[in-house]
């Protein structure tokens, strides 16, 4: 009864509403071959008298027949009546569970739940406990159904993911407004989105101003303004006047695309509990159907005054109390919650084992830019030497880093403004990881790090070690100009990060590229203790392993394809998937839409409610199965004490498994 989400993909399309659960064919998972389950997935919108009316048909005979048995009193109603009366009491719930059973026989799957209802309440008929063979069939169909609404609605949060891209947008084609299909737009069409409108594709931005809704994406229910030019992704609903976009990115690779592909393939990497409990299901199984069969032969040879009907009952209790409902449902339902609440929340974990993993880490290391700041860089400062004319240098420093693409490059143009194009460089060069080079009226202009001036022998008056911000040294004619200051502003959840985290119990350590003094300068703000910069990449996976040659978990955050392999290496990678680049969305194990370092403590916090959840249900079911189990053994349990511990032990764990969705992170 493993809870596969195959078929989400055809969602749209599907409405099912079955007699009791509906019961897809047994699935196939590529963690440990094979999986034995059926699916309880229910038509939300279908009509739930109709869902209920088998169940109504059958609890209604049911007190009527009990009624003729113990309250009015007539002779007409024994013998093939009563019979029949009850088989037809029992047939509007039986059948689909005699129909699965005999499925799952031909297929090889001969221990099946169905088939221990089957032989529990057929056998009840055998020796004429119709009532009992009737009710526990009942109320394992009702059970069932409940089941079944309780997985759609934990997989409510995961399904509107589906709805959040539209199948065909408006685009211009000379100067005509067309209808296509999104997949078929190519890069560069101009799409036209009406206000309330969702956007099929990602792209730029042409109008001024739009105001769209992310909740899709984010999570978040407030409105992000975006100006030209920046970027904008599919599923976003545009919320005032008609806006065009220019398409940046194919159909199949927008953000939205990578998103629902991640959804859509998360079940299938089950966590160590589903996986213990779905083999230990399959060992279980059949051993209670031998030691059921022990329970009504064996006595025989050991009791004196031996009544086989007693025995067989006491046998049949055995088997509805054995039916491992509770857990095998209950637990991937957990889990399954668990990825809703989190999917709700702006955070998408790439299967269940990462709800399990994130539970348990001990260390969270997280990068600077685009994770603990927001990724913008901005000029805080100009310091020119008064020999030189500041305007002058400032307009050759704008020409020259015009040749980068680096977001410093994009700082030093937002605060000086347009290129002069009256300036023409020569030679220009860029010199890795220390800045450019060029001439300018047969004079050197150097503008880099102070590694490049150390390089060309340029002396300078100050010490670089001093200035907090990231800095820009300047050279013009081998002389030291001066410098500019670029800083990254912190991300306003960055503090309240750190501070969650450290309530957790959790580690935290930042790492950055970024010159060392910048980032303890951003560490102290934050209270990190353990900060570290000037590091390559190759250095962030040697931190990352000393750490865990400690024999601690450690979840890296990132958002840069030089996080990759980081990511990759650690017991949880975490991207940001808003910023994020796509080498560290596709290698991390967890991605936050939204980009806010907050999300990071939510999503431990997830990890560990689900994972509470979880074990809480294992043990309600192991505990009172056993219980009630001893109980039918002795033959100091009926029938009615089986249906509870099959079927009330189920629905009371599948209420505490969609408490989560419920929760407050």
């Amino acid at each position: 009864m493993i809870h596969q989400d195959k078929e989400i993909k055809s969602t749209k399309n599907k409405a099912k509403s079955s007699c009791s659960c509906s019961h897809d064919e047994p699935v196939h998972s590529d963690n440990d071959g094979h999986d034995h389950g059926h699916d309880h997935e229910h038509n939300s919108e279908g009509n739930l008298f109709k869902m209920f009316l088998p169940a109504i048909i059958s609890f209604v005979l049911l007190l009527i027949g009990i009624g003729f048995d113990n309250y009015f009193p007539q002779t007409w109603f024994s013998g093939y009546v009563r019979i029949v009366w009850y088989a037809a009491a029992y047939l509007p719930v039986g059948f689909p569970v005699l129909r699965e059973a005999y499925e799952s026989i031909i297929k090889g799957d001969v221990f099946s739940e169905f088939f221990l209802m089957c032989i529990a309440t057929i056998g009840a008929f055998a020796i004429g406990e119709y009532p009992e063979g009737v009710a526990v069939m009942l109320f394992y169909t009702i059970g069932e159904t409940f089941q079944g609404m309780a997985v759609s609605k934990a997989k409510s949060n995961i399904k509107s993911l589906l709805d959040s891209r539209p199948d065909e947008v408006t685009i211009f084609e000379n100067n005509i407004a067309v209808k296509v299909k999104a997949f078929e737009v190519k890069i560069g069409s101009v799409i036209q989105l009406k206000a309330g409108e969702k956007l099929g594709l990602d792209g730029e931005l042409l109008s001024d101003t739009a105001s769209f809704n992310t909740a899709a994406l984010t999570g978040e229910s407030k409105p992000d303004t975006k100006k030209k030019g920046e970027t904008v992704l599919a599923g976003m609903i545009n919320e005032n006047t008609i806006v065009q976009v220019k398409v940046t990115t194919a159909y199949s690779d927008s953000k939205l695309s990578k998103i629902l592909e991640l959804v859509q393939t998360a079940v299938t990497k089950k966590a160590p509990a589903e996986l213990f409990i779905r083999k230990f299901a399959k060992i279980y199984t059949p051993i209670v159907v031998y030691l059921a069969i022990a329970i009504c032969v064996l006595p025989a040879f050991f009791v004196d005054h031996y009544i086989f009907n007693e025995w067989l009952y006491r046998a049949l209790v055995f088997l509805v109390i054995s039916c491992p409902c509770a857990l095998v449902i209950s637990i991937p339902l957990g889990y399954f919650g668990g990825i809703g609440a989190a999917s709700k929340n702006g955070i998408l974990f790439k299967g269940s084992n990462y709800l399990d993993s994130i539970s348990v880490i001990q260390n969270v290391v997280m990068d600077k830019t685009g994770t603990m700041t927001e990724g913008v860089f901005k000029v805080q400062e100009v310091i020119i030497n008064p020999e030189f004319d500041k305007k002058e240098i400032l307009n050759l420093v704008n020409v020259l880093e015009s040749h980068s693409t680096h977001p410093v490059a994009t700082a030093i143009h937002n605060y000086v403004g347009q290129i002069d194009s009256s300036i023409e460089l020569k030679n220009v060069e860029e010199i890795s990881g220390h800045g450019l080079k060029a001439l300018f009226n047969g004079k050197e202009l150097h503008v880099g790090n102070f590694k490049l001036l150390d390089k060309f022998a340029i002396p300078y008056n100050i010490d670089p070690s001093t200035v907090v911000y990231t800095t820009i040294a300047i050279a013009y004619d081998r002389k030291f100009a001066g410098y500019l200051t670029i800083a990254d502003e912190i991300k306003k959840d960055a503090q309240e990060t750190v501070t969650k985290l450290k309530a957790l119990g959790v580690k935290v350590t930042m790492l950055s590229g970024d010159k060392t003094n910048v980032v303890q300068f951003v560490a102290d703000k934050l209270g990190i203790t353990n900060a570290f910069g000037d590091l390559l990449p190759e250095d962030k996976v040697n931190k990352v392993n000393e750490i865990k040659a400690k024999n601690e978990t450690v979840a890296f955050v990132g958002d840069g394809v030089n996080d990759a392999p980081v990511i990759a290496l650690s017991t949880v990678g975490i991207a940001m998937g808003g910023l994020g680049s796509d080498a560290a969305i596709e290698t991390a194990d967890v991605v936050i839409q939204d980009d806010k370092p907050s999300k990071i403590a939510m999503a431990i916090n997830i990890g560990k409610q689900t994972k509470k959840i979880v074990w809480q249900n294992i043990t309600l079911a192991f505990v009172v199965k056993a219980f009630v189990l001893i109980l039918g053994a002795g033959g100091l349990a009926t029938m009615w004490e089986a249906v509870f511990a099959d079927v009330g032990v189920a629905l009371l764990a599948i209420l505490n498994a969609v408490r989560i969705q419920k929760m407050k992170f």
